[in-house]
Order: C-alpha cells, then sequence, then structure tokens
C-alpha cells in the first residue's frame, strides 16, 4: 500500500464465504482483474484469508476477502473454518456462493445445500447483507437457472449467476454489490456534526515515541485529511506549542486533541470552543458513541476491585509510557484504587465470554472497519458487560467527559 492509498480499514468489507472449491477465489480475481488468490482443483486451497484491495466506480475503495471453505474438515481444517466465521465479523458485505457439483449431476442426484443456506441466515442474522451467487454457471447445463430458483423459492433473494472463466454475471455482481451498500455507509464521517465547511478547527498532536519519525499516527492523518476535503480551516500544533498558537490565531471553533494531553488542553480552551479528541470522534466513526459515553459514566461507580479489561487494536512492542499499557491503567488505578484487576489483549485476540469483566475499554481502532468495532460492541451488550473507548474512559477519569463533544451524542 502506497502513502496515498485508503487504509484498509476505512474500505468496505467485502467476504466471499461458500464450501471448498466452489469458485471463491476464481472470483475474486475476476472482480479485481487480477491473479490475487491462488486458484486450483484441489478443495482446501486457500487457508487463511486473502485480501485484496480496489476501487469499484460508484462505491469507492473497498477489499475483497477470499476466505476457507466452510466445510473444511480435520483438526487444520477446523481451525480454518473458525478463521472464516471472524471474519464474517469485520464483513459489510457477503456473497455466498452456491456450486453444483458435476458428478453429483451425473447420477441425477440433488446437491445438498444446507450449510449455504445456513451461512446465509447466520450472516443476515448478524444483519450483514448477503448476495446469494451461483458460481462456475459456464460448468452445468442449465447456465445454473434451476439452482437460482430454488434460491429465490427458499430466500426470496435473487442470486447473480456468474462464471469467472468467461466473466458473465461479474457486471451484474459489482451492481448488487452497490444495491446492497449498508445504509449509512457513503454518510459516515469522522467528524460527524461537529464541524462545517469554514470551521476554525485547531488539531493539538503531541508527537511520542509511537509516531514514527517523520510520520503522523494514523488517526491524525485521517481526520486532517478529511476536514480538508470538508473545507474546515485547519491548523496544526503540538502540546507544548499550544499557548503560542491559541496567542497567534483566531478563536478555534473546535480542538482535537489526542486524549492523552487531555488535561493541558481543557485547561487552555478558550471560552466558546469545543473540545474533542480523535479517540473521541473514531469512538463514533467506529463504534457505538452513546454506548461508550454510558459506560464511562457508569465505570466512575466501579468498586476497587473490578476486573477492567483494555483491548488493543494494534498489535505492538509495548512501549515506555504505553497508552494501554501504562497510563490508562495508572488513571484507573489513581480514580479507582489500586486493587484493580486489569488485563490487555491486542489485535484480534478477544474474549468470547465477557462474563469476567466489570469493563471493557477499547482503542480508537483505527486499525479496524466498524463492522469488527460493531461485533465486539454487540458481543458486550449481549452479555451486558459495558464497553467504552480509551478517550471517553481519560476524559471521564479527569472530570471533563460532559465538556467533550462527541459526535452524535452532545
Amino acid at each position: 500500500m502506497s502513502l496515498n492509498d485508503t487504509p484498509r480499514a476505512m474500505r468496505l468489507h467485502i467476504g466471499l464465504f461458500g464450501r471448498r472449491n466452489s469458485g471463491k477465489s476464481s472470483l475474486v480475481n475476476a472482480l479485481t482483474g487480477q491473479r490475487v488468490a491462488t486458484v486450483s482443483p484441489v478443495p482446501g486451497t486457500t487457508t487463511d484469508p486473502v485480501y485484496k484491495s480496489m476501487e469499484i466506480h460508484g462505491i469507492g475503495p473497498v477489499v475483497f476477502i477470499d476466505t476457507a471453505g466452510f466445510d473444511d474438515v480435520g483438526s487444520l481444517g477446523g481451525l480454518r473454518v473458525k478463521r472464516t466465521e471472524d471474519t464474517a465479523k469485520e464483513t459489510d458485505i457477503a456473497m455466498v456462493l452456491f456450486h453444483r457439483d458435476a458428478a453429483v449431476q451425473e447420477h441425477g442426484k440433488e446437491d445438498d445445500f444446507s450449510e449455504e443456506f445456513d451461512w446465509l441466515q447466520r450472516l443476515q442474522a448478524q444483519k450483514i447483507p448477503v448476495i446469494p451467487v451461483v458460481s462456475r454457471v459456464d460448468e452445468v447445463k442449465d447456465g445454473g437457472r434451476a439452482l437460482q430458483k430454488r434460491i429465490l423459492q427458499a430466500t426470496g433473494e435473487p442470486a447473480v449467476l456468474v462464471s469467472s472463466r468467461s466473466g458473465e454475471g461479474v457486471e451484474a455482481l459489482r451492481t448488487e454489490i452497490a444495491r446492497h451498500l449498508p445504509e449509512d455507509y457513503q454518510a459516515r464521517s469522522i467528524t460527524g456534526e461537529v464541524c462545517t465547511a469554514g470551521s476554525r478547527v485547531l488539531l493539538v498532536m503531541p508527537q511520542d515515541i509511537q509516531a514514527p519519525k517523520g510520520r503522523l499516527i494514523l488517526p491524525q492523518v485521517q481526520t486532517l485529511r478529511e476536514l480538508l476535503d470538508r473545507k474546515c480551516l485547519v491548523s496544526c500544533c503540538t502540546t507544548d506549542c499550544l499557548p503560542s498558537m491559541l496567542a497567534a490565531m483566531k478563536q478555534p471553533d473546535l480542538v482535537i486533541t489526542d486524549s492523552q494531553a487531555f488535561r493541558q488542553v481543557h485547561e487552555l480552551l478558550p471560552e466558546g470552543s469545543q473540545l474533542t479528541s480523535f479517540s473521541v470522534l473514531f469512538a463514533a466513526y467506529k463504534g457505538d458513541a452513546a454506548f461508550f459515553a454510558a459506560s464511562a459514566r457508569r465505570m466512575l461507580d466501579l468498586p476497587a476491585d473490578a476486573h477492567i479489561l483494555i483491548a488493543e487494536a494494534c498489535t505492538h512492542k509495548p512501549l515506555h509510557e504505553d497508552i494501554g499499557r501504562v497510563k490508562l491503567p495508572r488513571l484507573l488505578r489513581r480514580r479507582l484504587g489500586e486493587s484493580l484487576t486489569i488485563d490487555v489483549t491486542s489485535g484480534r485476540d478477544f474474549p468470547q465470554d465477557l462474563s469476567p469483566y466489570d469493563l471493557v475499554i477499547h482503542c480508537g481502532a483505527c486499525m479496524f472497519n466498524r463492522a469488527y468495532v460493531m461485533s465486539r460492541v454487540a458481543a458486550c451488550r449481549r452479555q451486558q458487560v459495558p464497553m467504552t473507548n480509551y478517550g471517553m474512559a481519560i476524559a471521564a477519569l479527569l472530570g471533563i467527559l460532559e465538556d467533550v463533544r462527541i459526535p452524535g451524542v452532545h
């Protein structure tokens, strides 16, 4: 990926699900116009999910995910199926591939598509838009029309007939992707309603050791780019230069800070200026801001022996004064007591059983897409565990949460 490419976490995620050898890899190659996924007549060639980013006219940046067959067997096959199940959590639009087995046809038998129908229903139950696809239609006598009719009768969904070899149906499939876009996908923005064209916005961006030399961290870059696209008047400074910046510029309408600098920025905030943080903005962009804010308030009433999970999206080596492993735990113990038990997970390690925890605190999740974050929100809601994020937790612990602007909340 070049520095000008859209990060994967901000792309529409399109997952392909089906049995081994149902044509998923060939379809990814056909859709992207490149040989991205390995194609083989041997079932089970795809093991780990394969990601391919591209642009689709009229939709924008997307990433296709080629998954392992959900009918894989054996101990390794079970692990592959688990990875396929995990992939569903980050999927914005799913394609379920149906393929008629030639050997079954020769004996006049009817294929068993119970697994395909089961997966289609499971994905729909997760509120994921699903496109049924009859694949490899060039290999069947009727071009897949009988199976298409069967799918329509069983699900009410019209399946797309596709041949990756001839290209039949590939353009129609792209059209179906546009038709199945989540309702709020293209309307979603990082800064939401907190600023408009012409707003004076000041970004306070301390450059600590977690920001590689010569670069900004991803949330800062993404926010800055969106503000420029929205025609805001943007200024930037580090925390130590904030007094000089405020003295030199006209009063900002909005100040966006790194959450670690909340205290210093709040103390210097001009009257009439709004305050938020990159992490708070991403809480609304990637997750459920109202749930996070309510959970941050509940956090203040936790007992001194509470059990808290801190979930990081990155899998970086912990650094000196790391926010998730050092600064945030220190703030929590200072406010709630030294008897707290605090666990930290990173990357995709996230416990299925959250019952031992009184609270989950998530990072800004710049490396995850919204669908994946919302799957974690759903798990917390289902198990009745409050969940907030770094920015809102820090603001609450500092006693300034009510002064922070949260998109969609206040």
